[in-house]
Order: structure tokens, then sequence, then C-alpha cells
């Protein structure tokens, strides 16, 4: 409740029909710990309606204010009589961490204030025992992302959809002018912000108050600007976090960073402060998402408090829930901010946890290139290449492995068109510059192609003796798979196929075995979540509607439910989950209803393939139908827009990230398959995918994938997000029953798990 950041709304709806589904009374507390020191009006009760259609809203609905006087114990005095006057003892608060130790405080005191309020004569005694206990669930809502124990904090991800915006914006001006822009982003005791737009942007320069730069750094900086700009690049692009000091703690402004350019070097630079631009815009569908799932968790977590249960945060680890005890995670936090004022700085850079490290880490590999005599030689040759349908990302996993490859010693080669330029010979070696800028395209620049190997085989293998090729990178979709056990099983004929093969999941769909989320599903997801806003938008102000929208996917049905978590749909039909004639009358019947009493515009989403006869012409028809006089309707076939588009923060970073951990793989097997002067590779954990399951990233044999997958309809036997299906559902007002074993049990902040099962590509 401190201040505003995008997806707190979501937050907010998720806890408030979560709550009513449980059965509890829910109140909003508006303008946040003032409204429960003053009071009255400020806390009201919610209902099912009071929270419809603020999914697509930045900010929060209900108000937020940092409060002078709930700091006093006066001010706590008077939100506890407040509360038991209404017989409020579970409060869910949504901020960053001043606002959450705010509260752990007031839980503390409060049997002490109850008991004060009853010697004042404020409160009868018996309230003393009914009202013993309060209970306190987290929830962090921070644009910084500095809070401890949490890899993503609600916020941090639209605010990087906005930086980024704007650092696309600054590229496409700097084509035209040679140009360098100084970027100040915000974080005042965090550098995550900063550090994940320059991962984003491949920006040139970050400064970040947890890794204060080496004296000497202004040198350094400006070498580095004109080496790039000789090697004619036309832009360059700093990124300082307005928190960024030097290592005598001394501040390093965006001013003084681009004085510096213009004294050294000349280059006409430009300042740009983006400020609460940050703070601003619609939460992006991973923030919705985010927030939706912690809200039900919250909601959960309060069900299951006793009086001696620690208070606690809900988050997520890599793409798991976990709970974690409020005050450990404020320690911690704080135990940051000590190590940065006492100059510990690589400490506080591990204490920030292991996605901050990993992020840093994978920064400093990519960005600057060490000269030609330190590299290591290794002789070997790697190729990468896309298969399947272009995937926002794949561009971003390209160059982060061509110059992971290349620090590593290698000579990196790309094939153009996927397997099919491969046994036509397009393959050309590629070097660290021709991947400048990669980052942010869209689409797939080196061309892919839907070809499978197998009938190609004679001439791939042939292709790999000419250039001499040592290892293999597929970046791409469920065709990346297939060709990949294709080529296992070539090893047998052609022993050219037996070195090491890694294979990256690039695919809108999210379709692949062996991981949670693919390169390019955040972007379609994104593009899908804003177009339905748009959409819903439309109809604003005119009589009921019911939109049927239908998604891409194949026979998966990820894209559209999650979209429709995110979008606020009422139903989302997919293969996954078969239905019958009654369900969408049972589905009509409750929209008829709700579109009667609670709201103007509906949504359902249908998956392309979800069944041959209820096509979305027949679902559009039976809603007109059924829905006379009550709502019209409308339907919107999306189509390759989903395809499309810069890549978001999320699947450049996902896709840099993936990519470099893979080209890691790849040494460590090529160094261990090395014998008598050759690589020599033929066991199945030589041929793998780079997943992310639940928390960790692993490599998982191809081999062992194929009993998980239904070849036929091309998806996973098991997927892991039908279980936000219910999330939907009750969300929407269905009774439903929710399975609540997935849910985080309390855990304790951990210092640096270990390295190997890292999963903080989740950002």
């Amino acid at each position: 409740m401190e201040q505003m950041c995008q997806g707190m709304n979501a937050a907010v709806r998720a806890v408030v029909r979560m709550g009513l589904y449980v059965g509890a009374k829910v109140y909003f507390i508006r303008e946040g710990y003032q409204g429960m020191v003053d009071g009255g009006e400020n806390i009201k009760e919610a209902t099912w309606e009071s929270v419809s259609s603020m999914l697509q809203v930045g900010g929060t609905v209900i108000g937020s204010a940092r409060c002078k006087e709930f700091r006093t114990h006066e001010g706590r005095l008077k939100a506890a009589l407040n509360l038991v006057k209404l017989g409020i003892t579970n409060l869910c608060v949504i901020g960053g961490d001043g606002s959450l130790t705010g509260a752990n405080l007031f839980r503390e005191e409060w049997s002490g204030l109850l008991t004060e309020l009853v010697e004042q004569g404020s409160i009868e005694p018996q309230s003393v025992q009914t009202y013993s206990a309060l209970h306190i669930v987290g929830m962090v809502g921070s644009i910084d992302n500095d809070f401890c124990g949490t890899d993503m904090t609600i916020g941090t991800d639209s605010a990087l959809h906005r930086i980024i915006e704007v650092v696309d914006a600054i590229m496409t001006t700097a084509q035209s002018h040679q140009r360098t822009f100084v970027l100040e982003v915000m974080g005042r005791h965090c550098g995550y912000l900063a550090l994940v737009s320059a991962l984003a942007c491949g920006a040139d320069w970050v400064l970040i108050p947890e890794m204060p730069p080496e004296d000497g750094w202004e040198e350094k900086m400006c070498e580095k600007l004109s080496a790039t700009r000789s090697r004619g690049t036309r832009l360059n692009i700093i990124i300082v976090a307005e928190g960024a000091i030097d290592r005598h703690g001394k501040a390093i402004t965006s001013s003084y960073v681009k004085d510096l350019v213009v004294k050294c070097l000349g280059f006409d630079t430009r300042v740009t402060i983006l400020g609460h631009v940050q703070r601003g815009g619609t939460p992006s569908a991973f923030d919705r998402i985010l927030a939706s799932r912690m809200g039900v968790e919250a909601v959960l977590a309060l069900l299951e408090t006793t009086a001696n249960t620690p208070a606690c945060v809900v988050s997520l680890c890599g793409n798991q829930s976990v709970r974690l005890p409020l005050m450990e995670c404020v320690q911690m936090t704080q135990e940051v901010q000590k190590a940065m004022d006492e100059k510990r700085f690589e400490e506080a850079v591990k204490l920030r946890g292991r996605s901050f490290e990993n992020n840093l880490k994978t920064y400093k590999l990519l960005a600057h290139r060490k000269p030609e005599s330190e590299l290591p030689h290794s002789n070997f040759n790697v190729a990468v290449l896309n298969v399947g349908a272009p995937a926002a990302g794949m561009n971003a996993a390209v160059r982060s492995a061509v110059r992971v490859g290349i620090t590593e010693g290698h000579k990196m080669f790309a094939v153009s068109d996927g397997f099919e330029g491969f046994y036509k010979g397009q393959i050309k070696e590629i070097k660290w510059a021709d991947v400048g800028g990669w980052t942010g395209q869209g689409g797939s620049l080196l061309g892919t192609k839907r070809t499978l190997p197998a009938k190609h085989v004679g001439k791939i293998a042939e292709q790999m003796r000419l250039h001499n090729i040592n290892a293999l990178l597929v970046i791409g979709g469920f065709e990346a798979l297939e060709s990949l056990l294709q080529l296992y099983e070539a090893r047998a004929t052609y022993e050219e196929f037996c070195i090491p093969m890694c294979m990256l999941p690039a695919t809108i769909s999210n379709n692949v075995p062996g991981t949670d989320l693919s390169i390019g599903a955040d972007t379609a997801l994104n593009a899908i979540v804003e177009t339905c806003d748009r959409i819903k938008q439309s109809a604003s102000g005119t009589k009921r509607r019911v939109f049927i929208i239908e998604t891409m996917g194949g026979y998966c049905g990820y894209l559209a439910t999650v979209a429709g978590l995110a979008a606020g749909a009422d139903a989302a039909y997919i293969y996954e989950e078969p239905f019958d004639i009654r369900d969408l009358q049972a589905n009509v019947e409750h929209l008829t209803e709700k579109m009667k009493t609670s709201i103007q515009r509906g949504l359902v989403l249908r998956n392309e393939n979800c069944n041959e006869n209820y096509t979305t012409d027949f679902i559009y028809q039976l809603y007109t139908e059924e829905g006379k006089g009550v709502f019209d309707c409308r339907k919107n076939v999306l189509g390759h827009m989903q395809q499309g588009g810069a890549p978001s923060p999320f699947d450049r970073n996902f896709g840099t990230k993936i990519s470099a951990k893979a080209m890691q793989w790849v040494t460590k097997k090529l160094r261990e398959t090395f014998r008598q002067g050759r690589v020599f590779a033929n066991t199945e954990d030589t041929c793998c995918l780079l997943g992310m399951r639940r928390r960790a990233l692993i490599f998982q044999p191809v081999l062992q994938l194929k009993e998980d997958t239904d070849f036929i309809h091309r998806i996973p036997k098991e997927q892991w997000w039908l279980k936000l299906r219910p999330l939907m559902k009750i969300l929407a007002k269905y009774k439903t029953s929710y399975d609540v074993s997935d849910s985080g049990q309390l855990e304790h902040v951990v210092h640096n798990r270990p390295k190997d099962t890292d999963a903080s590509v989740a950002m």
C-alpha cells in the first residue's frame, strides 16, 4: 500500500474474488494506511462487481498513500480500533518493504493495542479474546524488484516494458544521427531495472548502485564507446540507475556521464530521464498473471495462518509459488543496503539473490568484448540455426550464443533457413559485431523453415564434414524437438551427428515438452492481451457486448488460457479440456446472468483447434442467438499478429540467458567428448533440450522427452498451466473446485542456492 505500481489492481481483484469465493467478507481499505487510520468511508466492503474491468487499469484503484501517522503509536491505535469495529483480523498488504515492515510491526503490537483500547473504554473486554490475533500476508509490489526472496515483484515487468519502449524508439531515431544516449531509470537503492533493461537492449555501459565501477571507469567507458563507434555502430546507449555511485559512494548522475562523453569523445549526447513514466501505463501480461496468481495464493495463505505462524509474503521462484517469512525477507533486504553502505559490494550482489547475480554475470559476458589475445582457442566450430515458425526472442538467443561462443574460444557459424539452408550449404561464419542490435528485433533474422532433417540427412552430414561442425545449437519450437530426435537416430548411420546438440524452446505456442516456458510466448501473450483490452474498450459506452476471440497455438491451449486469465475472460475453450454442448450452454447462461447484473462486456477466447465442429463461427452464432435481448456479439480472429512485433523484455532476457547457459553446456560437452583429436559424442545426454521446470533450468535428453509427448497433436502429455484454469473460472464467478495441492509451503530465505539449478532466468 505504499507507492503504486502496475499490476496492483490485478492483485486486488484476485484477492477480492478469491476471498468472496471462499466465503469471506472482504473490505477495501482506500489510500493505504492513511485510510486505515482515518477509518469511516475509507474502509468499505467489496463486492464481486466492485473489481470488474480493473485488470487493464494501471496504478491502483483503491489508492495508496505513504502515511506519517501510521508510524506513530497513536496512529496504529486508531487503525486497530477501526479494524476491530468491523471485525477485520486478516490483512493482505500489497506494497514495498516499507509497507510490509509497517504491517509486521502492527501485527506484533496488536494484542497490546487491543488491551489499551479496552482500558480507554473504546471496545468491550471480550473483543480482546474474539480478535486476539492479526494475520498478515504480504504481496510485493514495487517496480525496483528490490525485495529479497522474490524472483520478480509485481510491477517490475511492466516498468521494463516502458523502458524498452523508450529504448526502441530512441534506437530508430539514432539510425539517422550518430548519437549517444544516456538513459536514467528508477532505482534509488537497487539497480535491477537498469541492469535488466541494459541486458534487454544490449546497452554499451550500465551503472548500478550494487556494483560501482572500478576507479578509472571514465576512461574505460570512453574507450569502449569509441571502439564500438569505430566498428560502425551509429548509436551508443548508456543506462544509469538513479542511485548509481562510484567506489567512494559519490553519486554518478546522468548529466555527469553526458558531460564526460562530450568532453572525452565529442559525441553528440542526449540525456533521457524516464522518471514516473516507468510507473505508468497498463500492466503487462506477465504482471497480471503474477498478480492474479499471488492474490489467490495470499488468500489461501491467510486461511491457513494460525496465531503462531509468522507473517509471510507470497512470491514466485522460477515458475513456482512460494511463501516466505516476511521478516526474513525484510531483514535480507536491509542487509543488502547495509552491505552497500559498508562498501561490501560483492556481497550486496550475492544478497540480492540468484536472479540479480545471474543477470549481472550474463550482462558482463555479452557486453564487453575481450581482445583476441585474451580469448582461449578451442578450435571447435559451433553452428546455430532456427527451426519452425518465427518467435520473438530468437534473435536475442542467437546473439547471445554467438557472443558467448566467441568468448569461449569457438568459431561460430550461422545457418540460414533452418535445415533447408543446412543441406543447401547456406552456412557462414558469424562474428561478434554481426549480431549487434539483434536483441530487440522480432521474428528470425537467420530465417527459419519447418523442414525436418530426416529426408536430407546425407547432405546435411556432408555439409557438417565440409565446415567441420563440432556442435549444434537449434533454436525453435516443436519441429526443433523432432529434428533433434531425427539427428539422434541418424547417429547410427553418420558419425557427423555424434557431436553435442542442444535445443532451446522458442515458439509462441509454448507446446514443447520439457519446459514450462518457451521463448516468444510472452511476446505473443502481450499481443493478445493488448488486443483484447482494445477490443473491450471499443465497446465502452455502448450496449452490452460479448467478444469471441480466436487465438493461435495449434492444439496447445496455453495462449488461450493464460491470455484469458490476464485479460479477464469469461471462458477459454481449449483442446486439452474437452467440452460439449452442455458446457457451452452453461457458459452462455452464466454469461447472460452476469451481463444482466454486473458487467458490460464479456470476453470468450477459443483456441484455433479446440474442437473441429464447435468452430469460432459456431460459438459466435450460438452466443448471438442465446444472448438476444441481453447482449450482442462480435468475433475476431487474431491470426499472425500474435507472432510479430518486437520481443517483450521477458523474451529478450529469457532468450539471452538460456542461450548463454546452453553455450556453456556445449563447451563442457565438447571438452568431455574430445578424444584422440576429434569430438565423438553418442550418448543420449549429449543431445538435450534446455528447459525451465518449476524453479530449475535443466538439460534433458530429448530421448527421455519422447515418452512425455503427444506427437499427433504436438503437445506435451502433461502441462503445468492447466492448474491455472480453475483460477480463471473462479475469477469469472464460476463455482468450481480449486486444487490447493500446488500452493506454496512456507520456506526460508536461502542465501545463494546451488548454481546448477538456477532458474533465475525468470528474470
